[in-house]
């Protein structure tokens, strides 16, 4: 079926077609475009951060431990300061460290299983063959607090939501 149209391809537009400004894209990555998209959604919509204090001992390093190697993107903040213990206490209620902070729910005290769980619930994959780079940069250590920052020992139930 033969129409009679002739085709022109060519990589100059034809003098009658429409003006267009052409667009220009940055050469610089979006941080966690190279994230699933349900990962990213996951970090949208549910955040994670894990709360340490500094001298808190081996539960914050396991505790850092664990979600290193969950492979999710996380945010670690150390409470250092007393005004840095007293607006994490205003937060989550606790001053217990380590805490995971799973969008608004705060998981106290390192429990595996209960931390897995709430990441299942946000939506973070179950694998996560990928671990996003960490662009910022070190830390300078600060001063010490007043007064150390209670660690746990035992385990806390905190409720989740579902």
């Amino acid at each position: 079926m033969d129409s009679g149209a002739i085709v022109h391809y060519s990589d100059v537009p034809s003098p009658d077609a429409e003006k267009i400004d052409p667009r220009k894209f940055s050469d610089q990555a979006v941080p966690g475009e190279d994230l699933p998209y349900a990962t990213r959604i996951a970090q949208q919509n549910f955040p994670v951060t894990l709360y340490v204090g500094s001298g808190c001992g081996d539960t914050c390093n396991q505790a850092a431990q664990f979600v290193e190697q969950a492979r999710h993107p996380y945010a670690e903040k150390t409470l250092r300061t007393r005004e840095e213990i007293d607006a994490f206490k205003k937060l989550t209620g606790s001053e217990l460290v380590p805490t995971l902070a799973v969008g608004k729910s705060y998981l106290k005290g390192l429990q595996s299983e209960q931390w897995h769980g709430e990441l299942d619930i946000a939506g973070y994959p179950k694998i996560a063959p990928y671990r996003a780079p960490n662009t910022e940069p070190e830390k300078p250590m600060a001063e010490k607090p007043d007064e150390p920052v209670p660690e746990t020992t035992d385990v806390e139930e905190s409720p989740t939501t579902p």
